[in-house]
């Protein structure tokens, strides 16, 4: 049994990463991990030229990517949402399994998990919910290829202003969009996936259920 992991965040070894690698561990099964900014995935055409290949014409590494997940047995789809919807990466990874759909439905009876990170707090009182509307992104496509969705994991993330060096001061600060008029870059902080217990519970029992779904089976 093969656990995929697919992560579309940009940044080297970010919450995002470190929880799909944390769900990954938790499996105890043999597992991969992507990292999509290693990559060069275009978008889909939508020329239907993979149609009786079930393999994209597109000569780039969406075509190993897809073949990856074509392999394995469960998939982790991991993105964020900047300007509060999927990340382009994980979309444009998700068109690329296109292919694999025409005629022999090739992702059908996989399991499926995602893990979404989120500037905006999930739990925060009147804040739009951003992360709800990432994962589902991904799980409709999940739905579409008969994957068999198990679960999914919110984690908060960071703002970019927190980063950039002009957070307290830039007129468009998301600081203060999210956080209210009142916070500073040193209010809010550098949240972190270890630092918020739920999110790495969340991803240890999914990781752990997804092994157990995936060994009921086999140990019958």
């Amino acid at each position: 049994m093969k656990v995929l992991g697919v992560s579309g965040s940009p940044i080297k070894n970010s919450n995002t990463d470190r929880a799909v690698h944390a769900l990954l561990a938790a499996t105890g099964l043999d597992t991969e991990f992507v990292k999509l900014s290693d990559y060069t995935v275009e978008p889909c055409r939508a020329c239907l030229g993979c149609v009786k290949t079930n393999v994209c014409v597109v000569k780039d590494d969406g075509v190993a990517l897809a073949q990856k997940a074509r392999e394995c047995d469960a998939i982790v789809i991991a993105g964020f949402t900047p300007y509060s919807t999927l990340d382009s990466r994980t979309k444009a990874f998700i068109e690329r399994m296109y292919p694999l759909r025409h005629r022999n439905n090739l992702m059908a009876g996989k399991l499926g998990a995602v893990v979404m990170t989120s500037a905006v707090p999930h739990d925060a009182p009147g804040a739009p919910p951003v992360c709800d509307m990432g994962i589902q992104a991904v799980t409709n496509y999940m739905q579409e290829e008969g994957i068999e969705f198990v679960g999914a994991v919110k984690i908060t993330g960071n703002v970019p202003c927190v980063r950039c060096g002009f957070g307290d001061e830039c007129r468009k600060s998301g600081i203060t969009m999210i956080y209210g008029p009142e916070a500073t870059v040193d209010s809010v902080g550098i949240k972190s996936f270890e630092k918020q217990p739920l999110s790495f519970e969340s991803a240890e029992d999914l990781g752990r259920e997804i092994a157990r779904r995936l060994t009921k089976g086999v140990e019958s």
